[in-house]
Order: structure tokens, then C-alpha cells, then sequence
């Protein structure tokens, strides 16, 4: 795929969707943080639904810190693996609160030391939440999940075998990066989600289905 095509890519998707977001509900960076912790292997959708109730008791990391393991498992028992994201959510308040004043750090080693946040989540969380384009270190970043993944190399856009892969692989070959970068994680998630669905792409609604470079297309 050549430079030209992924620019006209990137202005459909732009044209489509100006003002992309999170489906996460957050009212702050701690809300987002928790939310994005919470929604490894589960749906933005159940996710939504526990801190909906989550997030009217407690939504500070004491708050939450004080419920307890036992506690934050009670909002989030329909979520999936939510044994070990309510130990990993308490022990992440405890150092927000023993080592950053209770504030979400904006800052990416500091964030991937928290338990249950690796890349992907730090990567959001400065993205969505700070409105951060590039790391500590001045490198751009983008948030690659399963949906991205799989956009991102059907498409063409880019090629990984891996989400690390992957990621540098849409950073090398996005053009124009002040002006696309800050908005490509959700273009593409929200694509991979709604159009170009993991079994049957939905190609005779897509959009790029043109630009496209997937060999096997459905109607």
C-alpha cells in the first residue's frame, strides 16, 4: 500500500468519524484508567455497565482502594476475569495513592508499573485521557488491540505479526502524523468493531472497501 492510499484512508475515516472518542464512560483519568484496566477480553459495553455502578460509590482511588478486593468483585462480577482485575485494582490504588498522591502519572513507565496496565492501556490513557500524541521520550505511540490488529493488517494499512509489531508498523507508514496520529486508535478500533468485523467484514458498507487490500471481500 502507497502513501497516497493511506492518506485517502485516513481523510475518509476522518470525514466519516471527525471527533472520535472511547465507548468507555470516564469522567476523569482515574475513571479511564479503571475502565480500560477492566476491559481486557470483555466488551466496552459490560464494561460501561459495572462502572455505572462502580463509579457513583467510588471513583478515587481511596474510594475504591476501600472497598476491598471482596468489594470492587461485586461491581464487577459480569465482567470477564474480573477475579484478577479487582487484586490488580486494588493493588494499583494502594501505589496511586502511596506513590502518586492519588493522581493517574502522565507518565508511560509509571503507568506500565501499575498492575494490570501493560502498553495498550498506558498507551490509551495518555492518548484519551492526556491528549498525549507522542511518549516521554518524543517517539509517537498508538494503542493497538485485537481490532486494530486485525484492521490494520487485512487492510494493508500496516503489517505485524504482533500488537508491538503492528504498532511500529502503523507508526512507520501513517503519513502526516500531526494530523492523523492523535485520532487513528479509535478510527481503526471503532472500524474494526462496527465494519471490519473479525469472521465477515461487513466490505459492501465499508467505506475503504475501495483502498482496501483484503483479497477475500464478502458483499
Amino acid at each position: 500500500m502507497n502513501k497516497e492510499k493511506r492518506i485517502q484512508i485516513l481523510q475518509r475515516l476522518r470525514e466519516n468519524n471527525p471527533n472520535p472518542t472511547t465507548e468507555l464512560e470516564f469522567n476523569s483519568p482515574f475513571e479511564l484508567l479503571v475502565a480500560v484496566l477492566l476491559s481486557a477480553q470483555a466488551t466496552d459495553v459490560s464494561v460501561n455497565k459495572a462502572t455505572r455502578l462502580l463509579y457513583p460509590v467510588a471513583n478515587t482511588p481511596q474510594a475504591i482502594f476501600d472497598l476491598g478486593v471482596d468489594g470492587v468483585k461485586q461491581y464487577i462480577k459480569t465482567i470477564g476475569l474480573f477475579n484478577s482485575k479487582a487484586e490488580n485494582l486494588i493493588k494499583t490504588c494502594r501505589i496511586l495513592i502511596d506513590q502518586h498522591n492519588s493522581i493517574v502519572p502522565e507518565n508511560r513507565d509509571a503507568l506500565e508499573a501499575l498492575p494490570g496496565v501493560g502498553r495498550k492501556t498506558a498507551n490509551v490513557v495518555l492518548n484519551t485521557a492526556f491528549g498525549w500524541l507522542k511518549d516521554n521520550e518524543g517517539k509517537y505511540f498508538i494503542a493497538v488491540d485485537t481490532h486494530i490488529q486485525r484492521v490494520a493488517n487485512r487492510t494493508g494499512y500496516a503489517k505485524g505479526k504482533t500488537v508491538e509489531e503492528t504498532e511500529q508498523s502503523i507508526i512507520k507508514n501513517t503519513p502526516n502524523k500531526s494530523e492523523f496520529m492523535f485520532d487513528l486508535h479509535h478510527w481503526l478500533i471503532l472500524h474494526g468493531r462496527y465494519t471490519c468485523v473479525a469472521r465477515k467484514p461487513k466490505c459492501g458498507s465499508c467505506i475503504i472497501e475501495d483502498l482496501c487490500e483484503f483479497k477475500e471481500k464478502t458483499e
